[in-house]
C-alpha cells in the first residue's frame, strides 16, 4: 500500500496519460512480484532520475518524470508510446506482461535459469525450455516460480514459470519441461508487422498469460511445442497433418 500510494501521487503536467489508481497499482505489483519479489520497490525508489508508472491506453508504462513532461506537448491520440512498456490491463481488469518489460525483470529477477546455446534458438521461437536444454538455475527456484531465462552469456532472452522444482530438476529426462515458456525477445520479429503498442492482430502473442489461472494454457501451449518440434520429414507445405495426406495422394497418382 505504501508503495501504491507514492506511485499514484507522483505529480506529473501531462495529461495525455494518467496515474494508476490503487486496484490497478495493486495489481500490476502482484504480477511483478511473481518475478522480482520485494524488488518491485526499487522501481520507485530511484536515486537518480525518479520513475513513475502511468496508464496510457490500458497499457503501463515505467517513465522517468523528465521525459513524462516533455511530453506534456504530445496529444493522446498521437502518442503510441512511451518509457518502458510494462504490459497491459485486459477489459475484466487482469494485468498481462509483454516482453518490453524484460530489462526491469532481468535487472531484479529472483529467479533465473540459464539455456545452453544450443536451446536458445528453440526458445526463441516460443518453445519450452527443456531438460536437455538447461544450463544452470539459480537456489530456491519452485513450482510456478516466475523465472527470467538468460544465455550463458548472461544476455536475457526471455521468461516464463517453473514447471517443476529447482530440486527435482536432476531427477527429469531429456525431454522433460523445466520452464514453461511466456515471452520472448524473438517476438521483436515475429511480431514486427503488427507492432506492439498499436494492439494489431498479433497484441496477444506479446503478453505472458497469467500465473494459477493457465492450466488449460500449460496443455495448450505443450501441444503446439510438440507439434513445432516434430522431424522435420513428416512436415511439408500442408503442414504436420497434411504430410500423410501428400502420401496418399502420391500413392493415387502413381497406381493410376
Amino acid at each position: 500500500k505504501k508503495l501504491t500510494s507514492v506511485a499514484a501521487s507522483s505529480s506529473t503536467a501531462n495529461t495525455t496519460m494518467r496515474p494508476l489508481n490503487e486496484q490497478e497499482m495493486t495489481t500490476m505489483f502482484q504480477k511483478m512480484a511473481v518475478f522480482i519479489g520485494h524488488n518491485v520497490k526499487n522501481l520507485l525508489q530511484r536515486t537518480d532520475d525518479k520513475h513513475v508508472f502511468r496508464l496510457h491506453k490500458d497499457r503501463a508504462y515505467y517513465i522517468g518524470e523528465r521525459v513524462l513532461k516533455a511530453s506534456s506537448s504530445i496529444g493522446s491520440k498521437e502518442l503510441v508510446s512511451m518509457g518502458v512498456c510494462v504490459g497491459k490491463f485486459s477489459g475484466t481488469g487482469k494485468f498481462r506482461l509483454h516482453i518490453t518489460s524484460l530489462p526491469l525483470l532481468a535487472q531484479y529477477a529472483k529467479h533465473k535459469v540459464w539455456v545452453k546455446p544450443a536451446s536458445e534458438m528453440s526458445f526463441l521461437y516460443g518453445n519450452h525450455v527443456l531438460k536437455a536444454g538447461v544450463g544452470r538455475i539459480s537456489d530456491g527456484a519452485q513450482l510456478q516460480s516466475g523465472v527470467v531465462v538468460f544465455s550463458m552469456s548472461d544476455i536475457p532472452l526471455g521468461f516464463g514459470v517453473m514447471a517443476r522444482a529447482g530440486m527435482d530438476v536432476k531427477g527429469l529426462g531429456p525431454t522433460d519441461i523445466v520452464v514453461l515458456h511466456q515471452a520472448d525477445v524473438g517476438e521483436y520479429l515475429r511480431d514486427e508487422d503488427t507492432g506492439f503498442a498499436t494492439g494489431g492482430k498479433g497484441g496477444s502473442t506479446l503478453q505472458a498469460e497469467g500465473i494459477g489461472e493457465d492450466n488449460t494454457l500449460i496443455r495448450k501451449r505443450k501441444r503446439l511445442s510438440e507439434a513445432r518440434v516434430q522431424p522435420p520429414h513428416k512436415r511439408n507445405k500442408f503442414g504436420n497433418r497434411g504430410a500423410n495426406r501428400a502420401h496418399a495422394n502420391s500413392n493415387r497418382k502413381n497406381n493410376s
